[in-house]
């Protein structure tokens, strides 16, 4: 059998036997690595949170999907770290400067995991984030009633579960640059998330995106790199 040189330490990559971290991600992108903590121990999350905040001491830096326990363990190991365990994300190092603004809009309470991970995303990655919850469209006077919100924001995550409408709606109502995130909230017809997957993919709104179900993370990335590009420019120069 042949066998292959050590190659050494890679550059830009950090690695932890159990995990390579691309800590090169930040310069190429303008955002850090992001730890996805579903299937991962509470100690391996700790440990690359940990790591990615010594490799951007002054960059904040995310894990998402995070367990009861993990949250307990990077609380415990990391006091100065934002724990939220609705949206099951932690949040640790100093925050950007923001620029621009997200609206996150979710149509009902059932939502809420989904609408506080885009949240908390949208932050991390540098905007402003304006939060709208239960204006579900089965009380369309309430959608109506955040019109002019809609309209102030850079760009729009829309989260919706049952049949998925909430992001038809709002792509009729304002010109925003929108994301739809459809959730997994529905009874037995809505298949996990695929109806309103399918809904969203389907709308007559013109300028509707959408992401994977239940994936508020990837919303909220999008929708704060959109939202950072479209700030004033004076806002961007800023240190």
């Amino acid at each position: 059998m042949t066998h292959l040189p050590d190659q050494g330490p890679q550059p830009g990559v950090h690695d932890l036997g159990y995990a390579r971290l691309d800590t090169d991600r930040l310069e190429r992108t303008g955002d850090a690595e992001v730890v996805y903590g579903a299937g991962k121990a509470p100690a391996q999350i700790v440990e690359l949170l940990r790591t990615l905040h010594e490799t951007h001491p002054d960059h904040a830096v995310l894990a998402t999907r995070l367990s009861e326990e993990a949250q307990e363990a990077v609380a415990a190991a990391h006091p100065s770290a934002v724990v939220d365990p609705v949206g099951r994300t932690a949040v640790l190092g100093t925050p950007p400067v923001l620029r621009g603004t997200v609206a996150v809009v979710s149509a009902g309470t059932s939502d809420a995991p989904v609408a506080a991970e885009a949240a908390t995303t949208a932050r991390v990655f540098g905007a402003e984030v304006d939060l709208i919850t239960d204006v579900g469209v089965a009380g369309l006077h309430r959608v109506m009633g955040v019109r002019e919100r809609l309209d102030a924001a850079d760009c729009l995550v829309v989260v919706a579960g049952m049949e998925g409408a909430l992001a038809s709606v709002v792509g009729g109502l304002v010109g925003v640059p929108l994301v739809a995130v459809p959730t997994s909230v529905g009874y037995g017809a809505s298949f996990g998330g695929v109806a309103a997957l399918l809904a969203m993919l389907n709308s007559c709104a013109p300028g509707v995106s959408v992401v994977n179900i239940d994936n508020g993370f990837g919303a909220g990335v999008f929708a704060a790199r959109v939202a950072r590009r479209a700030a004033p420019q004076e806002a961007k120069d800023q240190p």
